[in-house]
């Protein structure tokens, strides 16, 4: 399928992640949790970091991914298989829809879960400060109605490339916890995008 080596091409992002083989079901939990949280996603098994297409056993693949689905995720998450062939080898397409039910939490060990989101190519494990943004989200995904500082950031991010917390503590002039959940609260839904893999993180828009 023409999407499939398209999607490899693009490399892994907010929304596609790589998996040569799915062996251990606490940590694809973490992965799977962070798209239902996130903006949902697919995980493309028998594809290496790199972009290599290996293939998998999809048959095998699936038992772990069910395994992580319904016993590794809380609430229980539904996912969907397509299986595609490329160069002689399966890709099993493993899909993540955005969920209606936030936050997910996966189970890192006994008796300790842990809520994750997708920022960027990462599962980024959340704050309580996040987990609260989550379930207080819209279950619809209607347009999310914009109060004046939140606006703020947006006109400020029109006409300059980027802006960090401070800056925009700042500009708004609001405590920084109310700055950082602000701020995470567009990135969830999609105006901003997070960049945290400088010294100091900042905010651009999507």
């Amino acid at each position: 399928m023409e999407d499939i080596k398209q999607l490899i091409l693009l490399g892994e992002s907010d929304t596609v992640d790589f998996k040569q083989r799915i062996s251990q079901p606490d940590k694809i939990a973490r992965t799977l949790v962070s798209f239902a949280n996130t903006r949902g996603g697919m995980i493309l098994v028998g594809v290496k970091d790199d972009g290599t297409i290996v293939g998998v056993d999809p048959e095998e693949e699936k038992h772990t991914l069910q395994l992580a689905a319904d016993f590794y995720c809380d609430p229980p998450l539904r996912i969907r298989y397509e299986e595609a062939e490329e160069d002689d080898c399966t890709i099993l397409k493993v899909i993540i829809q955005k969920s209606r039910v936030k936050p997910h939490y996966a189970k890192v060990k006994q008796d300790d879960w842990r809520a994750y989101v997708r920022v960027r190519d990462t599962s980024v494990q959340t704050s309580k400060l996040v987990d609260k943004v989550l379930a207080h989200e819209d279950p619809e995904h209607t347009p999310l109605p914009l109060e004046r500082h939140e606006l703020a950031v947006l006109d400020y991010l029109k006409a300059s490339p980027r802006i960090t917390l401070k800056q925009y503590m700042k500009l708004a002039n609001l405590s920084e916890r109310r700055a950082y959940r602000t701020l995470v609260k567009l990135v969830i839904h999609g105006y901003l995008r997070l960049h945290d893999k400088q010294k100091e993180a900042f905010y651009t828009l999507s």
